[in-house]
Order: structure tokens, then sequence, then C-alpha cells
């Protein structure tokens, strides 16, 4: 056997032996109990175009976000102006980007400036002006603070419907960002993609706020004060009915301060509620706020919608609370999900909304299976009967190549899409276009005269620049879709780029040791090619 063959021929066995080791979990529909913690686990997954399922692009409201921090530095400057003694007569955002403050008198605008300056270094503060008779200020947020947040507010969005699709229960799914402010979710063989859709795009924000009950709805709402909808469903005719209610502005206790919220049945009417958990703090406030308003009502708000609004009977100590309403099972389920995830940041709305159904997954994996079959048959031919018996060893390189890729696939726990059937299939094409161009070469050699073996050698030599600048280049644009490419245009780029550095082992190595086992004697006189 020729110098170096051996550890060439303990490679290519090796590759072998964990292609088929790493496979395993991929073909067998059940792994033997043998089968242990230390073998491998991991399998090709299926993209959605394979196995049905849904595919949404989401659009993130960032300019929602900015309003959003800004009411909540009005609700601060609120507390702390009144922790200071300094009298206002009204603060609130005004449009899309400032805070607006109304204060009585000029002193204490001094001072209000002062303070909002310290407290605030980051925002652009105008000079007082006269506002009917009043002394006011804006309070402006930066241009580049504006777009921080609102960075800020896609990654948060990301990370919530992350987290409530994992409790959802979606088995592989991928939620990326894509461009500024679009989310990609891509949900594979979900069975109920509604109701996913539906859980994904709540915003679900919750408050809990005083009612006003000396507040008439159908009188001047007071800027204190906002109007909302109390939804009732009549059990036995499922009619709908709103409520009017005036609430408190303001929100005594929000959402953010939650640790947890599960579904429990309630024993009495055997209707299921959500049951709510505070931290420290929401405990505190919750327990504060139920002490100071006994006898009064305390509007249960998610979404600008209230769910309830109960009489509180008694001081609440222990942060837990519950939400009640007209809840079945799946729809208690879903709130608690919401809930334990987190409110969106900004409103999200989708702009894409694409649904593949599992049989036509199935008819694509057909489809891609047979033209990958037909592809390589139609080159194994080609190759047998145009380079005879060296058409065969390239035959036998390709089917190396195509064990090492899905090897390699399953490896990496990579999704199959068809998109990536098709990298496949070109695969095949490619791994036995480096040989013809080995194989022309050695025509050359061996028309000038040389031995099987020498023009064997020189053809490998000359054609190895070529097949590197073709790879590389191949390779360069594999990584350029898989940056900028999305769904199954990452898939292509994976099996591209992996079947790539594969087929330049199998092109240059494995097809060489084959070559140099028949001819390490130097008894062929002829090459079959």
């Amino acid at each position: 056997m020729p110098k170096g063959t051996g550890w060439r021929i303990s490679l290519i066995a090796a590759f072998v032996v964990l292609s088929f080791l790493y496979l395993t979990p991929t073909l067998a529909s059940k792994l033997p109990s043998w089968w242990g913690n230390l073998l491998p686990k991991d399998k090709i997954h299926l993209g959605l175009d394979l196995q049905g399922g849904t595919h949404l692009v989401m659009e993130v409201d960032t300019q929602k976000a900015v309003e959003g921090s800004l009411d909540l530095v009005a609700t601060d400057l609120e507390d702390t102006l009144n922790g200071k003694n300094l009298r206002f007569k009204r603060i609130a955002r005004s449009g899309s980007d400032k805070v607006s403050v109304v204060l009585y008198e000029k002193g204490t605008a001094d001072a209000v400036q002062k303070l909002i300056k310290d407290k605030y270094p980051s925002y652009e503060q105008s000079p007082t002006f006269d506002e009917g008779g009043f002394v006011a200020l804006t309070l402006r947020v930066g241009e580049k603070d504006a777009q921080d947040r609102k960075d800020k507010a896609v990654q948060q969005a990301l990370e919530t419907i992350r987290n409530r699709i994992d409790q959802f229960g979606v088995s592989e799914p991928t939620i990326q960002r894509e461009g500024i402010n679009h989310i990609v979710v891509q949900l594979p063989g979900i069975k109920d993609p509604q109701r996913a859709i539906e859980l994904i795009g709540r915003t679900a924000r919750l408050d809990f706020k005083m009612v006003r009950e000396d507040i008439s709805p159908s009188g001047v709402i007071p800027d204190d004060a906002e109007l909302l909808k109390e939804k009732s469903v009549d059990s036995t005719t499922g009619a709908v009915t709103e409520i009017p209610i005036v609430v408190q502005k303001k929100s005594m206790i929000t959402g953010d301060l939650l640790t947890d919220a599960q579904v429990r049945i309630d024993s009495q009417f055997n209707q299921p509620y959500v049951g709510i958990e505070f931290n420290s703090l929401g405990a505190r406030l919750f327990d504060q706020v139920t002490a100071a308003n006994v006898g009064k009502r305390f509007a249960i708000v998610l979404d600008n919608n209230i769910h309830s609004a109960p009489v509180i009977r008694e001081r609440i100590s222990g942060g837990s609370a519950q939400i009640s309403g007209n809840f079945t099972e799946k729809t208690a389920a879903d709130l608690a999900i919401v809930l334990r995830a987190g409110a969106l940041p900004a409103p999200v709305k989708i702009i894409q909304n694409v649904t593949v159904g599992p049989s036509l997954g199935q008819d694509s994996i057909n489809k891609g299976l047979y033209a990958g079959l037909i592809g390589v048959l139609l080159v194994v031919v080609f190759m047998a009967i145009y380079y005879k018996l060296c058409g065969l060893i390239a035959d036998l390189g390709m089917v190396l190549n195509i064990l090492y890729l899905m090897g390699a696939l399953a490896a990496l726990g990579a999704t199959l899409t068809l998109p990536g059937i098709a990298a496949i299939v070109l695969l095949v094409g490619m791994s036995v276009d480096s040989n013809v161009i080995i194989f022309e070469r050695i025509r050359e050699e061996l028309k000038l005269g040389k031995s099987p073996k020498a023009a064997l050698d020189a053809g490998y030599d000359k054609a190895f620049l070529t097949i590197m600048d073709s790879h590389i280049t191949t390779l360069i644009t594999a990584a350029v879709l898989f940056q900028f490419g999305t769904g199954p245009v990452k898939g292509f780029a994976v099996s591209l780029s992996l079947g790539v550095i594969i087929n330049l082992f199998t092109s240059l190595v494995g097809t060489k040791v084959i070559f140099d086992v028949i001819m390490h004697k130097g008894t062929v006189k002829k090459m079959s090619i």
C-alpha cells in the first residue's frame, strides 16, 4: 500500500461510521434503550415547508414604545413632584415625543426645571412659556434616545414572543429579527395556528385601576380618568354586552410586578380563573392599595378591556389575587401564558401570514426525494458511460459526499428545508464536476504519453487550484446567503456550504485514495477513462 494511504483510508472509514452514527436518530423511529447518553441524539429537523406549519412576519409599532416610555416619565414626574410638595396643574404626554408640564407659579417652575435636568439629563427641556395664565414647559425625548428605545422594544418583543411560544409548547420554532422593526416567526407542525397567532400578537398589558364611581360614563370625563368597557357574556344565550366604566387613568399596580400566573378552578361555581402572584414590591403595593380602598371597586384591566371590577371587601395581604371572567380553560390558559411571559413593550401587527398544510409538506418531501433520486441516477449512468471505470469511482465519491453531508446535518441538528434538498441535488452535480475536471486533466497527461500513475498524480495536482477556486467562491456565496437570507434561503445556504466543504474532501482525498490503492503496484498499463 502506498505511503500515507493508510491514514486516509482510516479517516474516510471513520467519517462513514460517524455519519451512520449521527443519522441513526433521524432514520430510527425509536432509539433502543441501550443507546444511552453518550451516543448522539440530535437529528435532522424538517423545516416549515416540509412538515407544515405557520410562517409569520410581524411588525413592531416602535413609536408606541416611545410613547409608553414618555407616559412612564409623566407618571414618575407626578409622583416626584407630589413627594416634594411642588404643586402642578397637569403633567401628561403631549404628542408622540414630549411631556408637557403645566404649573401654577414661576417659583415652582424654577425648582421643577432643576429637578428635571438632574433626573432626566438626556431629555431636551424647553424654556418656560405662558399657557392660559399658567407656567408651562415641555420635556422632549432626543432622537438618539428615541431610536434606542425603539431598538430595545424590538428586542424585548422578540424575547417576549419567544417566551410565549416556549410555554405554548411548539417544538423547534424559529424566531428572529428581520430588518429594523420586523420579527419572523416560524412554527413548524403546529396544530392550532389561529390560537398561536392570537397568543403571540396579544399585547397583554395588565393594570389595576380604581373605579371612579363619582363620574357618570355618559358625562364629561376629566383628564385624570378614562372610559373603559367591561364585557359580559350571557352563559345561556352567548350574547355579549359591554358595560361602560370610568376608571382612574393612573394605574395603581401593573403586570410588570407579577411573578406567576396559573389557571385555577373556582370550587363554588366550577369556573376557571387565573390566579396571580406578585413580587415583594407588588405584594406591598397591593396590600397598601386594598387597605386604603376597602368598600371601593378595583378594575382589573387587560389591554384596555376590563375583565372584572370587584369590590374590595377587605385588606388583601400575601401578594395573591385572581382574574375572573367568562373564561374557558383554553382562554384562561392562554391568558396565564401571556401574563407569565410578560407584556409586549409595543403592539405588534402581523403583516404576513402563510400557513403550510402537513399534506403539502409531505408532498414536497416526496417530490424532493424523487428529484434527488432521478438526479443521482442520471449522474451515475452518465459518469459510468462516459468515464467508464473511473466514472464509477467518481460515483462512489458522490455517494460518500451525500452520506457525509446528511451525517453533518444530523450532527449539527440542522433544519432541512425544500431549498436545502435543492442544494443537495445541486451538490450531486458539483461532486462529479470536480472529478470531471480531474479526469480531463488525466486524459491530457495520458495523451502526452505519461504512464497511468504519473498521469493520475499530474491530473490531481494540476486540477487542485481550479477546484479550490471554484469551491471557495461558492462558499463565499453561501456565506452571504446565510448572513442576509431568511428561512428557506438559510436552509439552502447551510446545505450548500456544508456540501462544498465535504466535496473538497471527497474529490481530492476520497477518490484519490481509491486510485492509489488500485495502482500502488504499478502494474496497471491502461486507465479505463
